[in-house]
């Protein structure tokens, strides 16, 4: 982020973006949005993923992390509020959103927002592993009891197992992750009308194992965007992107506008 910019916006920056890759004047600014109960840290492995010139920046939801003090956010709205208060000063260069899971649609209604409010247009939106608008799943595990809530995520594969076995460290995680759980339940994705559409090329991803994300689910983020529109699967189920993180990233950079 340009270190000249100070005062109240340059913290709330900050505070909702944790720097993974800096750039000294980068050409792009590739700023990753991670799942239900996930936080910054999810994409340090991309550190050495991503070319000199793009800058990689991962949001920071509240609770957890740095942020373990602030409360979760209780609705989308009140998320995507802040989220777009504080990244209005990214767009000094092109910007592309990535989001994994609840992430995707994070970043799909961040990127509406900053559009309709700010006149922000991105250069790319990569959205993966959750269906677009009106095909989302709901998790329902909000109110579930423990074990049950380790068990499916522990079959998802997003949150290392020895997590769960210390008692302390299951404590500190839970709540974030039922937070975000509860706010995607509540969740109401805004469905584009022909006057709406994001004027930005969107590309969905997705793991050709994940039993709950069919064809009809992936290609209904197609319809977003009056810009182009692309799929692409891989090996693995919803955390696709651990094992598959290098030909995600080497796919997902060809297709912006940079040399690499």
């Amino acid at each position: 982020m340009n270190p000249q910019k100070t005062g109240a916006s340059q913290t709330a920056t900050s505070r909702w973006f944790r720097t993974i890759r800096s750039a000294p004047a980068p050409r792009l600014r590739l700023v990753c949005f991670p799942h239900a109960g996930g936080n910054a840290g999810f994409f340090r492995t991309w550190k050495d993923l991503v070319p000199e010139g793009v800058e990689l920046l991962a949001a920071q939801y509240p609770a957890r992390e740095s942020r373990f003090l602030d409360a979760p956010a209780e609705t989308m709205d009140e998320l995507v509020a802040d989220l777009s208060d504080a990244s209005r000063d990214l767009f000094d260069v092109p910007v592309a959103f990535f989001g994994h899971s609840m992430g995707a649609s994070v970043a799909y209604e961040l990127a509406t927002r900053l559009r309709e409010e700010h006149g922000r247009t991105l250069t790319g939106l990569f959205v993966s592993g959750r269906g677009g608008p009106g095909r989302e799943r709901r998790p329902g595990l909000a109110d579930a009891g423990e074990e049950e809530l380790i068990a499916e995520l522990s079959e998802m594969g997003g949150t290392q197992a020895e997590v769960f076995l210390d008692v302390e460290l299951r404590e500190l995680v839970l709540p974030a992750i039922r937070a975000d759980y509860r706010l995607l339940e509540r969740y109401d994705a805004r469905i584009p009308d022909k006057d709406s559409l994001l004027a930005v090329p969107v590309v969905a991803y997705y793991g050709d194992g994940e039993a709950d994300l069919d064809h009809d689910s992936v290609m209904a983020w197609s319809a977003i965007t009056r810009s182009g529109f692309h799929y692409r699967s891989f090996d693995g189920g919803h955390f696709y992107l651990v094992e598959e993180a290098d030909s995600l990233v080497k796919d997902l950079l060809s297709r912006l506008p940079i040399s690499n």
